[in-house]
């Protein structure tokens, strides 16, 4: 059964009568749109998509945390749609996915979001739809957008700040040499934008610049560097990092996000971009531009691929403290191959959503999720609602002090992450991949 079938028709009948009210209601404070839109990539390209008040990637959200807020949404289109709020504690009614109990927005239906956001942050907000073999829904379109819950700190001073979103376009499905069906991509792009197709980034000498970058893609991995300069990481997944460090390039999962300041020291024009050849070459890259400096936007190749989330802990070299009153939950993820011309069925613990188990949990009680991925993929597992804590990477490292909603699982490795259970409700954990999530990796957690 695929996951856009489950619960289809009775979550529509709920939200048909729910969500009816919402144009009878008071002003929102924001409105989103979802509707059809071609997004010009360059003057070469375009695509036809999704997209939010007829902009890719949509409006951003700046909101105050520990302040109410409300958020219409009308669906233009002819197909459910639903907003998820990721990264936010929110509820289960309203955190935007249909596992957990958010009724679907009907075509032409209007639905109203109202919570108070935290924590504070780089968050996002995107569609949470089956795609399955449609590659004109879910995550392949243009629904995502910026969201930032403001609190009473920041990254540090900086003079400038850039939203940034990495995505892939035009997909279409390739085969392994073993027959294994994966999404792959004509185009990639920076905001929309293939590389020379946008506006530069114009900045001046000597000013610090906070770039707060999302992985929207689908399904990829995406490396980022900025010719002649380097980042300074200060928050993933919107946390700040108990140890901010200096790298010459990031990575992100599909969902991560990355916040980093780069000093301004450089003057020309430069190419902010992917590392990987082929991909940069697809059209994923920005011209950073200082002012007064004219010409082609110059890269210098970097040699090789580094990242780790280690660096960016408390201590590379401390045990986290031994608490026995965490409960270990064992999460075993494989594949299962479905034969020439499909995509993968995936299975947590020998089983696919919707028939996985619904481990449950008690509130106010710490819990550790041992990732034991057993699959020749990585995968990039988010915990909807609440925020974890790294605690032990491949190979046995321990680390503490890393909080994230999204952690990369590398292939035929072992990862482990503790939360504590204290938003109360149905809790959705799966595979942040389109093609992953839709065939059957995913499980609900449930408090008692």
């Amino acid at each position: 059964m695929h996951r856009r079938d489950f619960l289809k028709q009775s979550l529509l009948t709920t939200a048909s009568l729910a969500l009816a009210r919402a144009t009878a209601q008071s002003p929102a404070d924001y409105t989103l749109e979802i509707a059809p839109y071609t997004l010009d990539l360059s003057s070469k390209h375009s695509v036809r998509t999704l997209a939010y008040n007829g902009q890719m990637p949509g409006p951003l959200l700046r909101l105050k945390e520990g302040r109410p807020v409300t958020i219409d949404v009308h669906n233009a289109t002819r197909d459910p749609e639903i907003v998820h709020w990721h990264g936010l504690f929110t509820a289960p009614e309203v955190d935007g996915s249909m596992e957990e109990g958010t009724p679907m927005i009907p075509p032409g239906a209007k639905a109203r979001y109202t919570f108070t956001p935290r924590p504070a942050g780089f968050r996002w907000y995107h569609t949470h739809v089956s795609a399955g073999h449609n590659f004109k829904r879910g995550a392949y379109t243009g629904l995502h957008g910026f969201l930032l819950v403001e609190g009473n700190s920041d990254p540090g001073r900086y003079d400038q700040e850039f939203f940034l979103s990495l995505h892939d376009w035009n997909p279409f499905t390739t085969s392994s040499d073993d027959g294994y069906m994966n999404p792959d991509y004509s185009q990639s792009a920076i905001n929309g934008k293939l590389l020379g197709s946008g506006d530069p980034l114009r900045v001046k000498n000597g000013q610090r610049v906070l770039l707060r970058i999302l992985n929207s893609s689908p399904t990829e991995v995406h490396w980022l560097a900025l010719a002649g300069h380097e980042f300074q990481v200060v928050a993933l997944d919107g946390n700040p990092v108990p140890t901010p460090r200096t790298v010459s390039m990031l990575r992100l999962a599909p969902a991560e996000r990355v916040d980093a300041i780069v000093e301004m020291n450089n003057p020309g024009v430069w190419i902010l971009g992917e590392v990987r050849k082929h991909i940069q070459a697809a059209g994923m890259g920005i011209a950073v531009e200082y002012a007064d400096r004219t010409g082609a936007p110059q890269w210098q190749q970097p040699t090789k691929l580094q990242w780790e989330y280690q660096q960016f802990a408390a201590s590379a070299n401390t045990q986290p403290a031994s608490d026995p009153e965490v409960t270990t939950i064992p999460l075993v993820f494989e594949s299962k191959f479905m034969g020439h011309g499909d995509f993968d069925h995936w299975t947590i613990n020998g089983k696919s959503y919707p028939e996985t188990e619904s481990p449950l949990l008690t509130a106010g009680k710490r819990y550790r999720l041992r990732f034991d991925n057993r699959s020749t993929d990585d995968h990039p597992v988010h915990l909807h609602r609440h925020s974890f804590e790294i605690t032990r990477l491949p190979a046995g490292s321990p680390t503490r002090g890393l909080v994230k909603d999204v952690v990369l699982v590398p292939a035929m490795q072992q990862m482990e992450v503790e939360f504590t259970a204290d938003h109360p409700g149905n809790t959705l954990f799966h595979c942040h991949q389109q093609d992953h999530m839709d065939m059957g990796f995913m499980m609900l957690f449930r408090y008692a």
